[in-house]
C-alpha cells in the first residue's frame, strides 16, 4: 500500500496461541469466545505482524516476531505455527537481512522482537547486521529488570546482542525516526510500548501494536488482562479510535489472524471494522 511517497506492506511471522482469559482480561468468556474462538486449552489464534515500510529511502521493519529460538516445551505452550516465516516473507519483496536499514520494536516482548537476532554456532547474534535497532530506552531498561508479573515475557537474547554489537539508537519520547514514520508512546500494556503512525500523501495508518492487538478489542473496555496499567490503555484507547474513525486513518492490527488492517466506521453507537486487503 502506497501512503504517498511512502509504501508499507504487512507481513508476518505465523500464529501461536495465548490463554483467551488473559487476552481478554475481564470479559466473560461467553461474550470473547464469540468473535475469539478458544481451542481445548483455552488458547486463542494469535498473528503476529509485522510491517515493511519504504521511506525517505530507507528499508524499515516494525516488529520481528517470535523468532525459532524455542525449546519443545515452549513451542507445545505456545504452538507456533505458519509458513512462510517472517525471513522468507521478506525475502520475497527482495529485501535480505543486510538489507535493512531500521528496525522498530515497539516493546521487547518475545512475540515482538524474535527475529531480532538468530542462533549461529550457539550463540545469539543481530539477523539484521546494519540495521540501527530502535526501541524506548525505558523499556529496554525494564527488560533487563522485569517485574514477577511479565518476567516470562523477555528473552535477553532478543536484545542484548544489539547491545554488545552497538546497535541500539534508545529513545526518550515520541519521535519520528523518517519523514512519514513516527513512533508514539502509548503506554498501558507496559510503561513504553509504542505505536507506529505512518503518513503520506494526506492518508494515515496506524500499526496500533497491543493498545488494540486484535479488532475484537476495539471496544474500550476490552483490556488484556497481561496489560500493566490497564487504565492507562483504556485512557489510550478513548484517545486514538475515536481519532482513527473521524479522520478515516487505517488500523493495523498486531496479533489479528484474520483482519490485519481495515478502516473504522461508527455504527449505531459502536465501533466495527471495514476489512481492507493488505500484502
Amino acid at each position: 500500500m502506497k501512503l504517498g511517497d511512502l509504501e508499507f506492506h504487512v507481513l508476518n511471522d505465523g500464529t501461536f496461541r495465548l490463554d483467551g482469559g488473559a487476552m481478554f482480561g475481564v470479559i466473560p468468556r461467553p461474550m470473547w469466545e464469540r468473535v475469539s474462538p478458544p481451542d481445548e486449552r483455552n488458547r486463542i489464534l494469535m498473528a503476529m505482524n509485522s510491517l515493511l515500510i519504504r521511506a525517505n529511502g530507507k528499508i524499515i521493519l516494525v516488529e520481528t516476531g517470535a523468532g525459532d529460538k524455542w525449546d519443545d516445551k515452549r513451542r507445545d505452550i505456545y504452538d507456533f505455527a505458519g509458513s512462510p516465516r517472517l525471513l522468507e516473507q521478506l525475502a520475497a519483496h527482495g529485501v535480505r537481512p543486510e538489507n535493512v536499514d531500521i528496525v522498530v520494536n515497539t516493546h521487547l516482548h518475545f512475540d515482538h522482537c524474535g527475529w531480532n537476532t538468530r542462533r549461529v554456532d550457539g550463540r545469539a547474534v543481530p539477523t539484521f547486521p546494519k540495521a540501527q535497532y530502535v526501541v524506548q530506552r525505558a523499556e529496554l531498561e525494564h527488560a533487563h529488570n522485569p517485574s514477577e508479573r511479565d518476567r516470562a515475557s523477555y528473552m535477553p537474547e532478543n536484545f542484548v546482542p544489539m547491545e554488545e554489537s552497538g546497535q541500539w539508537r534508545l529513545l526518550e519520547g515520541d519521535q519520528e525516526i523518517v519523514p512519514g514514520v513516527e513512533l508514539i508512546r502509548a503506554p498501558g500494556h507496559n510503561a513504553d510500548m509504542m505505536c507506529v503512525k505512518l503518513s503520506g500523501g494526506g492518508r494515515t495508518a496506524m500499526l496500533l501494536g497491543d493498545l488494540v492487538p486484535t479488532s475484537a478489542h476495539l471496544p474500550p473496555a476490552w483490556v488484556m488482562g497481561f496489560d500493566l496499567y490497564p487504565m492507562q490503555t483504556l485512557e489510550n484507547k478513548k484517545k486514538w479510535i475515536p481519532r482513527l474513525v473521524q479522520e478515516g486513518w487505517l488500523a493495523i492490527f498486531a496479533h489479528d489472524p484474520r483482519v490485519r488492517a481495515a478502516y473504522l466506521r461508527e455504527k449505531e453507537g459502536k465501533v466495527v471494522v471495514e476489512p481492507v486487503a493488505v500484502d
